[in-house]
């Protein structure tokens, strides 16, 4: 069995690197608790734990070269050159990460402060995903395939005019296959394919990284400030930040409902558009269109990024129902970095917790639009729900 290790401390989602730039910036002592969430409830076999820790401890090797230093510095003229250097200096600690397994079960939690250990949880997923398949000696398709249908599903894409990003980091099946496929859909690139996810391979492959920012920028808010000040203050925050770069906004944190109403003109007008991650995109849709136009904003000037469990037939059908009435851009991900004739893996990591000025440990919530996505304390839960008027 090969060792699985990573090859650059870029190979990270951007928009770990975007929230890293604001939280070294705004909250440099905070600490934080992520854990591990087994949805899809895989079992690992005997020894993972092993060689999960092998990979992990691997990762204090990694440093950021001067190459993708002046990289992040040229295509990235927001990030503040401090954090560049800051970031130059950076070595993952993996003390703060805990695995143990018992049995079939595995637990994985990493705790610290936040500016450092916010880069742990996409790599992390694309480790256990690729260790999964290793250490269970499942075989998938050929490169040849990969390739193939990489490049089927970019010719669908083309043939609808939407254009697309890869997001699939953190559940792909391997270094590889993720490799293989942004490289197909870099050479065959008609302007539909706009960019990845993936820092590394974005420079790599010569396209634009993507992302802004994830729920826990808004989690961690609602733990530090509580739940009715959330959304406000996470935009407010990435606003001081940012100054109008980067401004797609993540609305599914607290439901989409909450957020539309503390969405208001002013953020309606500074952000270029909103990302849906969760629920009926198609209703998402229609409630983010006419929230525009009841703020007197035409909703061709905005758009919206698709990014939940996206395949090909939901990405048609959300394109039939949306052009001509607002601009739509997809993320896709697992379906393009893990369709390898194997099952692909249902992990994610979570911000559990933030500490307090006391030492006190304060749980952090998700209430996304689908109740199964819902993660965190289920009294904290309640309470939410109770603050933010959510009757489901």
């Amino acid at each position: 069995m090969n060792e699985v290790r990573l090859k650059s401390i870029l190979d990270n989602d951007f928009y770990k690197i975007t929230m890293q730039n604001a939280v070294v910036k705004l909250f440099p002592n905070e600490k934080v608790k992520y854990q591990f969430i087994n949805r899809g409830k895989h079992h690992f076999p005997a020894g993972f734990a092993n060689e999960l820790r092998k990979s992990v401890n691997a990762m204090a090797e990694l440093k950021l070269t001067k190459e993708e230093k002046e990289f992040l510095r040229v295509t990235c003229p927001y990030l503040d050159l401090p954090y560049l250097d800051f970031l130059a200096g950076y070595h993952y600690d993996p003390s703060e990460v805990k695995i143990v397994q018992t049995e079939n079960e595995l637990e994985v939690t990493v705790e610290g402060e936040w500016y450092r250990t916010i880069l742990w949880e996409v790599p992390i997923l694309a480790l256990i995903s690729e260790l999964y398949y290793e250490t269970n000696f499942l075989e998938r398709e050929s490169n040849e395939i990969v390739i193939q249908k990489t490049l089927e599903k970019a010719d669908q894409l083309n043939e609808l005019g939407v254009t697309f990003a890869e997001f699939g980091t953190r559940r792909r099946h391997s270094y590889q296959v993720q490799s293989l496929v942004v490289e197909a859909l870099t050479h065959n690139n008609t302007g539909n394919f706009i960019g990845s996810s993936n820092v590394h391979f974005a420079m790599k492959y010569g396209v634009k990284p993507i992302g802004t920012h994830a729920h826990e920028w808004f989690m961690f808010h609602g733990a530090e400030y509580g739940f009715k000040m959330a959304n406000a203050l996470s935009l407010e925050h990435w606003v001081d930040v940012y100054r109008g770069d980067l401004g797609v906004a993540l609305s599914d944190t607290y439901t989409t409902e909450v957020f539309f109403r503390q969405f208001d003109k002013k953020f309606a007008k500074l952000f270029d558009g909103v990302r849906h991650d969760s629920g009926d995109p198609i209703e998402f849709a229609n409630k983010t269109i006419a929230h525009y136009e009841l703020n007197g904003i035409n909703p061709l000037f905005k758009y919206i990024i698709f990014s939940d469990g996206l395949n090909l037939e939901k990405v048609a059908e959300i394109t039939k129902a949306c052009k001509g009435r607002i601009g739509i851009s997809f993320g896709i991900g697992t379906n393009l970095t893990n369709d390898v004739g194997l099952k692909p893996m249902n992990i994610v990591m979570k911000l559990i917790g933030a500490q307090s000025i006391n030492g006190d440990w304060i749980p952090t919530v998700k209430l996304s639009d689908e109740h199964g996505k819902y993660t965190g304390d289920p009294k904290m839960i309640e309470l939410a729900k109770e603050f933010l008027r959510i009757n489901n």
